[in-house]
This record gives structure tokens, C-alpha cells and sequence, in this order.
């Protein structure tokens, strides 16, 4: 890539906008992500017995949805990125490529 787009690309207010709400929303799921699972890591590590008590009359005990609920967190935050990705930060590229590019 030619060093004088580059330049142009980097120097671009939009650019720095995409780099500035990537990284903040980036940085906001890490923290989610983190929280929720040593959340769990430490229930497991602190309070086995109420991990294992049993919802019901069954063999579930309440672990096992709580885990569930941390594997469905990860696909909801993954896609809560792909969308803003595919919407907002693709956006803002094609007016930076636009801007740059002419």
C-alpha cells in the first residue's frame, strides 16, 4: 500500500471516529465478557453448593443453566459486534474510502 494513502487514511477525522467506537465498543465487551465468565468461574471456585442445587425434581441443578446462560452471553455480545460492524464501522470505511480515494 502506497505510504501517502496510508497517511491520508490515518489523518482522516472519520477514521479516527472508527477507531475511537471500535475501541470503546471493543473494550465494553471485554469487560462484559470478563465479568460474566470469572463471575461464573468464581461461583464455581466459592459456592459449589448452590451450583448444585437442583432446580426441581430433576437431575438439573442450577449450575447447568447458569453455564448455559454464560455460552448464550458470548453469541448475544459476538452478535452485538457483527451487526455494529456490519452497520455503523462499515459505514463510516466507505465514507473514509470515498473521502480518501477521490
Amino acid at each position: 500500500m502506497d505510504d501517502t494513502l496510508v497517511a491520508k487514511v490515518t489523518a482522516h477525522p472519520r477514521y479516527q471516529e472508527l477507531k475511537a467506537r471500535r475501541t470503546r465498543l471493543g473494550v465494553w465487551l471485554t469487560i462484559a465478557m470478563l465479568v460474566v465468565y470469572y463471575g461464573f468461574i468464581l461461583l464455581v471456585a466459592f459456592d459449589k453448593p448452590l451450583l448444585a442445587s437442583r432446580i426441581g425434581d430433576g437431575v438439573t441443578t442450577l449450575g447447568m443453566p447458569i453455564g448455559l446462560g454464560v455460552i448464550v452471553f458470548t453469541i448475544v455480545i459476538t452478535a452485538i459486534y457483527v451487526r455494529r460492524a456490519n452497520s455503523e464501522f462499515d459505514r463510516l470505511s466507505d465514507d473514509i474510502n470515498k473521502a480518501v480515494l477521490k
